[in-house]
């Protein structure tokens, strides 16, 4: 083995049939770099799973008796760092764009090929958003576009982000991460975390997801460089400041 279980991406699987779950966890367990570290059918089975504090949480949407959207942010409290991958047979693109509102990094459906899922938990993991073909349109509809219902109170938000706040913004929007933004702007890391949380409390946003949404949305961020299926191009981006 050329890659260690202390370097391998861990991952917990919460679908509610066993068979499939059986099948996945072998696929899994045979790629190099990806190993499964729990599995779940339904709600309190996932919750415990994510206590183990996994990389990936790979959730199937509809769980029999339960759909999984209504605890994936309990989910993702619990589980901290770990991120949720959407794998799916529904194709709903409703729900599809509610799990992404609460904190879901890619979408992929379960027609989709194998190595398709390898490479969004493998995207997802290093911080990209994996979307499936149909919903690239629907989030650039919901996001990109302005928001109406709150012009006043979110322009005034807005209004009290610092120059520098709007720098930090952008090289997120770009995919930096704080040692990258800190190097572009010729500030310590400590100082990225300190504008971030100035933004977080100025937006009233808890995430860097939420934040880049909140920015998409209202118009003043790039869309970030998107993952997508080989063959789907990128999306356009909005304008910037």
């Amino acid at each position: 083995m050329s890659e260690t279980k202390a370097t391998s991406i861990r991952i917990l699987l919460v679908d509610d049939h066993p068979l499939f779950l059986s099948g996945l966890r072998l696929l899994i367990q045979s790629e190099p770099g990806l190993s499964v570290v729990g599995q779940a059918v339904n709600r309190m089975a996932a919750l415990d799973g994510a206590r183990l504090k996994p990389d990936i949480i790979l959730l199937d949407l509809d769980l029999g008796s339960e759909i999984s959207v209504d605890f994936l942010p309990d989910l993702l409290r619990i589980g901290v760092s770990s991120r949720v991958i959407v794998v799916t047979g529904v194709s709903d693109p409703e729900l599809h764009l509610r799990a992404v509102r609460l904190g879901a990094m890619g979408v992929v459906l379960k027609v989709e090929a194998v190595s398709t899922l390898f490479k969004a938990i493998r995207k997802v993991h290093a911080g990209e958003v994996w979307l499936n073909r149909s919903m690239v349109a629907t989030v650039m509809t919901e996001f990109v576009q302005p928001s109406k219902r709150k012009t006043d109170p979110e322009a005034a938000k807005i209004a009290s982000l610092t120059e520098r706040e709007l720098e930090v913004i952008a090289l997120l929007g770009e995919g930096k991460r704080n040692k990258q933004i800190a190097e572009r702007l010729f500030i310590s890391e400590k100082t990225v975390r300190h504008y971030l949380t100035s933004i977080f409390d100025k937006l009233e946003v808890s995430d860097r997801l939420q934040l880049m949404i909140y920015s998409y949305k209202h118009g003043f961020a790039k869309m970030p460089d998107v993952a997508c299926p080989p063959g789907i191009p990128r999306p356009s981006s909005t304008k910037t400041l």
